[in-house]
């Protein structure tokens, strides 16, 4: 853990690291508007649930 938070405590790189996560959410969003299948819209929503998860890497760090 303590190297994670050498990242999550590193504000340029925090920052930029959530600004990727949401540009890769937005363009999930983009391609689930493209499909019907409901296999392929459950598979975009895993993939938005990993990276949210992710937003909260910081406070799990921190805080244990």
């Amino acid at each position: 853990m303590s190297h994670l938070k050498l990242v999550v405590n590193n504000k340029l790189q925090w920052d930029a690291m959530l600004e990727e996560i949401y540009l890769r959410i937005a363009f999930i969003h983009k391609q689930m508007e493209q499909y019907e299948d409901p296999a392929d819209l459950y598979r975009f929503q895993g993939e938005i649930r990993a990276l949210r998860s992710l937003t909260k890497l910081r406070d799990k760090v921190n805080n244990g």
